[in-house]
């Protein structure tokens, strides 16, 4: 069993390695030419003039997954929190489940809904409603689940001997919880939510469905914006000589920005497990 397991990791590893040399095999030849700088520098996004400006599609990106986390990670905490210690059983069991099943939800009928609900509500404040707020509010809702989920779990890993030591020095169930339980799990709810920041960097659909995928560094929230993933998504189908290489740059920065998250998540987590 061991050997199986110690085989299917091995493999794992490898195809990783694999699919990150082989996205830079294919960028190498714009990377030869113009230099990885250019690729912050230029003022445009225009690969048929000579033009590879990505910073705006990074910062994008960024900021579509910092307003998510930002916005579901709170929520996600408390969902955990009212789960584990105040609902009653039957009322907890039902929200698990449907965490679960939100959880569970294709992303292209989250990008869906958020494009024939949400980006039309958004246009009636401030045109044109397919925006970068729009992007924010669709993977809050996506990641959300996750960052509940990892949260109860650490809160469930706690061991009893926290509660009944707080217990025992007459704390209130709320201060238990403030003061004990969540400093007690907070690397593991870090853990959490920086896996969770990795999912909505990496997320395609939703982000072309509902952003306006235009290439412009956003003034306001409301402004329609193209992440990473979806230019790839966009232009890869005709893409072609240093253009098409260009892309596979963008999809280098994407993944080893998702590398980072989850490094520094399995940091905080412990090595996955949890710091109680």
């Amino acid at each position: 069993m061991i050997r199986v397991l110690a085989v299917a990791s091995t493999a794992a590893a490898c195809i990783l390695v694999l699919i990150v040399l082989f996205m830079l095999r294919e960028a190498w030849p714009v990377l030869q030419r113009v230099g990885f700088l250019r690729f912050l520098s230029d003022p445009a996004w225009h690969p048929a003039e000579g033009l590879y400006g990505l910073t705006p599609m990074l910062a994008a990106s960024l900021a579509i997954a910092a307003g998510a986390v930002l916005l579901a990670g709170p929520f996600g905490v408390a969902s955990a929190v009212f789960v584990r210690f105040y609902a009653a059983a039957p009322l907890a069991s039902a929200f698990r489940w449907a965490l679960l099943l939100l959880a569970g939800l294709p992303s292209v009928v989250l990008g869906l809904w958020g494009l024939t609900v949400l980006v039309p509500m958004i246009g009636r404040i401030e045109p044109p409603g397919a925006s970068l707020i729009a992007g924010v509010l669709v993977l809050a809702l996506m990641i959300l689940p996750t960052i509940a989920l990892t949260t109860e779990a650490a809160l469930d890993a706690m061991p009893g001997s926290y509660l009944r030591g707080a217990a025992a020095l007459g704390l209130s169930r709320e201060s238990t919880i403030l003061g004990v339980i969540l400093p007690a799990v907070k690397g593991s709810i870090m853990a959490g939510v920086l896996l969770s920041a990795a999912r909505a960097l990496g997320e395609t659909v939703v982000l072309l469905m509902v952003t306006g995928n235009v290439v412009q560094l956003p003034a306001s929230l409301f402004d329609p914006v193209r992440a990473l993933t979806a230019n790839i998504a966009l232009e890869m189908a005709y893409a072609m000589g240093d253009h098409r290489a260009a892309l596979f740059v963008s999809g280098l920065m994407v993944a080893l920005l998702v590398l980072l998250f989850v490094l520094v998540s399995r940091r905080l987590g412990g090595g996955w497990s949890f710091n109680v």
